[in-house]
């Protein structure tokens, strides 16, 4: 009988499997807790050091655990941090937000599933559900990146590392900062035979202590790293936030509306102003937009305000698709660039397998599919060379940074995240917002039409921010930036072939150990 079995038998007096249940039950509970309390840690409630202990947890539920075991409780706290994470998704359609709980769920159970025991379970931990993280922005549909562990450390001490790494490696030392944290809370704690196990453990290959180190020493040089350098020369901008009644979409809200709210905000823009920013899909089209009525209004309010005018622009492509674009009107009224959304919403945009899952869902809100735009993200405008990144892009860390490499020295988001029903997805984007900021060493200007708008500066910091719902126009003067960070220049492939490595190590070195624990003794001579 296992010895947790006889721990709990009182002489035998229970079944094993009633013991099995009541050992069972408070580990998956706390796997579940441990989830939760990662969930805390992302916006809107922002209890950053949360995540830390909640990986730390579950660091400690996986010791000494089968393979089913520790697969059960990382889908428990997969469950636990996505149910509350990605509650937005709900409002789309409750089926779809089940099946994305689970499935991303999933994809965390087969990261714990593969955690190797031993010295080498740490990092190589770490690095599994790093990987995972990597796996869930990436896949299915493109990826859905809310909900990351990444996204409640902008406040903690931890940020400094998307400097050198991105987001990725903001994730690594995260979830390395738990789990050395739990091992070294399992190993001062511990009793009778998991303490004894522990003693044995902790001289191996970069344990607890060696990872905090570890951590502390990249936060250090993301803090040291370099952050865009020093302006090239600034400009006066001005966002337009039009306000009023938010909702998910075209049914709930009619588009002009949205153009007139635009419209009488403006109103309160005074030259001299360099450029002028409004959100995304303000401008809704039934046709193309050379020619339309909408044009000649948007290039006479150029000509009037002597500025650049940059605004989201949705045209009609045929019966069953359409464009969303950004687009900049010159101070002189011409259209002087255009960008096209790449990096769709899946279910939000476009409908992947329409024809499967109209029977599963309703789709009246979303009758026409985004065409899949192309491009750097780079719009050169009169203004200044732009990133731009339109609404969702924001959550991809690839985007900012391709932009930014084409030579955009301020990056601008055009959202509409502002159409969902509660603060919770708005609020996640401005944290998405400034960790591009702080990835790519350059300014930021987000806008919505009914917030969250803000000026976020190069190093993460929300120097201005509208609130929900309010009619608004944001003044600010910011800085152009030309030079590189880290991660600008040498992207996510160091931090993913480091995981990759740490994984393997792990799995390697805890096959050499056993492989030499059950080699028969060499007689003496």
């Amino acid at each position: 009988m296992p010895d947790e079995w006889r721990a709990g038998c009182g002489g035998g007096s229970r079944s094993p499997e009633r013991v099995r249940y009541a050992a069972g039950a408070p580990r998956a509970l706390a796997a579940l807790v441990a989830g939760c309390l990662v969930a805390l840690s992302l916006p809107p409630f922002d209890l950053w050091p949360l995540a830390v202990v909640g990986v730390a947890v579950l660091a400690v539920l996986l010791r000494d655990r089968s393979l089913a075991g520790r697969a059960e409780a990382g889908m428990l706290a997969g469950i636990g941090q996505f149910v509350i994470g990605l509650a937005w998704a709900d409002k789309f359609t409750f089926l779809g937000y089940g099946a994305l709980v689970v499935l991303q769920s999933a994809m965390f159970a087969l990261a714990c599933a593969l955690a190797p025991p031993g010295r080498c379970r740490v990092p190589a931990l770490a690095s599994l559900l790093t990987l995972a993280e990597v796996a869930r922005e990436s896949w299915p549909f493109g990826g859905v990146p809310p909900g990351g562990i990444a996204l409640g450390q902008l406040d903690g001490p931890l940020v400094p590392t998307a400097r050198v790494g991105g987001t990725i490696l903001l994730v690594g030392v995260t979830y390395l900062a738990g789990a050395a944290f739990g091992d070294l809370a399992a190993g001062w704690a511990g009793r009778r035979r998991l303490a004894r196990a522990d003693r044995r453990s902790t001289g191996g290959l970069l344990p607890g202590g060696l990872s905090v180190a570890l951590v502390v020493a990249l936060c250090v040089w993301g803090a040291m790293a370099s952050d865009g350098g020093s302006p090239v020369r600034t400009l006066r901008v001005a966002l337009v936030q039009g306000g009023g009644t938010r909702g998910l979409s075209d049914l709930e809200i009619p588009p002009s509306a949205v153009y007139a709210a635009a419209l009488r905000a403006t109103r309160r823009v005074r030259p001299p102003v360099d450029l002028v920013l409004w959100p995304e899909d303000v401008v809704s089209l039934s046709g193309p937009l050379r020619g339309s009525p909408e044009s000649g209004q948007l290039a006479a309010l150029a000509r009037s305000l002597r500025a650049t005018l940059v605004v989201g622009v949705t045209e009609s492509v045929g019966a069953t698709g359409f464009r969303n674009e950004i687009v900049a009107y010159s101070p002189s009224g011409a259209l002087a660039a255009v960008y096209e959304k790449v990096h769709r919403v899946p279910f939000g945009e476009y409908v992947p397998w329409r024809s499967f899952f109209s029977h599963l869902a309703n789709l009246r809100a979303i009758p026409r599919d985004a065409v899949a735009g192309h491009g750097s993200g780079l719009m050169a405008t009169p203004a200044g060379d732009l990133a731009v990144l339109v609404s969702y892009e924001v959550f991809f860390p690839d985007r900012g940074r391709s932009g930014v490499r084409a030579g955009g020295r301020l990056i601008v988001v055009p959202t509409n995240t502002s159409s969902y029903p509660s603060e919770q997805a708005p609020a996640q984007e401005i944290a998405a917002s400034r960790l591009q900021a702080i990835e790519e060493g350059r300014d930021l200007l987000q806008v919505a039409p009914t917030g969250y708008s803000a000026v976020i500066d190069n190093r993460g910091t929300v120097l201005q921010e509208t609130s929900l719902s309010a009619s608004a126009v944001l003044n600010a003067t910011v800085p152009l930036r030309d030079g590189e960070t880290v991660y600008t220049r040498f992207g996510d492939a160091p931090t993913l072939v480091l995981a990759l490595c740490a994984a393997v190590a792990g799995w390697a070195d805890f096959a050499l150990r056993r492989r030499r624990g059950s080699a028969p003794a060499r007689p003496s001579s």
